[in-house]
């Protein structure tokens, strides 16, 4: 690292993106000369040509197409590094902090903390993005173009986090359903149809059910948990929802929700970072604002929509 010019990665992603020297120069003002003699010190560096011509323009090379993302990324941390500051005061500060969020934790926290970030910082705009179906191949790199990750314990781990609230898992059921009673069995959940979330967000309740023999019989699939009772509603499906968004989604659609026949693994939702953020003002105090929010939502809310039942037989 000490002898490479780190404006060279600026330059990088310029050539790599536009695929044209006169237009990467433009874009990081540079002069034509300049941007020319840049991408010779990188073709240097990598005993590569980057940019081959092809026909009438440039095409990236494999190792060109391999750099794309890297630098993009690379350049990102870079930028948060060296915006971090000593000092943050939420009360004049302009701040844009992004987020990757579910559509359950935007509705079941996002709008709690965007409440407290407007009342006690509101030159701070938060951006909720959803996480890609790909988070857990390569967390490092998505958590370092990012300031957070909220997301329960049991998908990812090795990050620094702070722990918000806990939840517990719930079944819908159609209120038109007259297969299942008051209480679902376990042999309830191995014979309907279920409409699940196709990510990875709920992969220790799927282990669980794995474990104990249920592989649901998957009718639908989405990329999100609001639209779950729409899709229950006036059918045979069964669905596996968060009780604390059971309860925020009460009324939407005719649905019943039932407890699980099976001591259900709870839900323990956390904000993860990267560890270049750690001392950082403006996220140490993002952290603490998420970790009171969550403390807050904890103590006002029940951790679930209905009261627990006992077992059932088959799952003893």
């Amino acid at each position: 690292m000490s002898g490479l010019d780190l404006n060279l990665v600026l330059a990088l992603r310029a050539l790599l993106e536009e695929r044209n020297v006169t237009r990467a120069g433009r874009r990081i003002g540079l002069s034509q000369p300049a941007m020319s003699a840049a991408l010779a010190r990188l073709r240097r560096h990598y005993d590569d040509e980057l940019l081959s011509r092809v026909g009438g323009q440039y095409e990236l090379t494999a190792l060109g197409r391999a750099l794309l993302d890297r630098t993009a990324t690379a350049c990102d941390l870079l930028e948060r590094v060296f915006s971090s500051r000593a000092d943050f005061m939420p009360g004049s500060e302009e701040r844009e902090f992004t987020l990757l969020a579910s559509d359950y934790a935007v509705a079941v926290f996002g709008a709690e903390l965007a409440r407290t970030v407007h009342a006690e910082a509101p030159g701070v705009r938060l951006r909720f993005q959803r996480p890609p179906t790909a988070v857990t191949e390569d967390t490092a790199t998505l958590l370092s173009t990012v300031d957070g990750l909220l997301m329960p314990h049991g998908v990812i781990s090795g990050f620094p986090t702070v722990e918000l609230f806990t939840d517990r898992w719930v079944f819908l059921v159609a209120e038109s359903n007259d297969e299942v009673g008051d209480r679902l069995t376990m042999a309830d959940l191995a014979r309907l149809p279920w409409v699940i979330y196709q990510r990875t967000y709920d992969a220790p309740a799927a282990r669980q059910l794995s474990m104990l023999g249920i592989e649901p019989r998957v009718e639908v699939s989405v990329d999100g948990f609001q639209v779950l009772p729409f899709l229950v509603a006036d059918t045979r499906r069964i669905a596996l929802v968060q009780g604390r968004l059971a309860e925020r989604l009460r009324g939407v659609a005719a649905v019943r929700v039932l407890t699980p026949p099976y001591a259900a693994v709870p839900v323990q939702e956390a904000l993860w970072w990267h560890p270049v953020h750690t001392h950082d003002a403006a996220h140490i105090w993002l952290r603490d604002t998420a970790a009171r929010v969550g403390a807050e939502l904890t103590a006002s809310t029940p951790s679930g929509a209905v009261a627990p039942a006992e077992p059932d037989e088959a799952a003893r």
